[in-house]
């Protein structure tokens, strides 16, 4: 076996072994996951690609195709939002790939919010939201 078809070999193995990682942990060595590629490339529900920069999970199995990128891909690739539990980071507007988990902490507007239910793409504060967001005092 050459070089080259052994680094391929050890590279399956890497992203293997780093599947099981929590987002958190993924995050903090992205460089263990691939880069998305549009050739062609077999994608299973929970695998993890970089693209731009940016860490996606998948969302459902697929073949890729050129022009579904993880940015314009929302039903097939998903950012994370709340990388490391023990900081509350600002809040982002997220879609139905992504939304809030309940326990899911952010700060918006001066304030921190909980969200108080999963699926949770609603404003924190916002009308309406009082059954879906709680402010913590800090």
């Amino acid at each position: 076996m050459g070089v080259v078809d052994r680094a391929r070999e050890l590279r399956h193995q890497i992203e293997d072994n780093a599947a099981p990682m929590s987002d958190y942990m993924a995050l903090q060595y992205t460089e263990l996951f691939g880069v998305w590629s549009g050739a062609g490339t077999a994608y299973k529900s929970g695998d993890r690609v970089r693209y731009n920069g940016t860490l996606y999970k998948v969302l459902q199995d697929h073949i890729s195709q050129v022009d579904w990128t993880p940015e314009s891909a929302p039903s097939l690739f998903g950012r994370v939002l709340i990388p490391d539990p023990t900081v509350v980071p600002d809040w982002e507007q997220p879609d139905s790939t992504n939304p809030y988990s309940k326990g899911d902490r952010v700060k918006h507007n001066g304030k921190t919010w909980e969200s108080l239910a999963d699926g949770n793409v609603w404003e924190p504060g916002a009308t309406g939201t009082e059954s879906l967001w709680k402010e913590i005092e800090e």
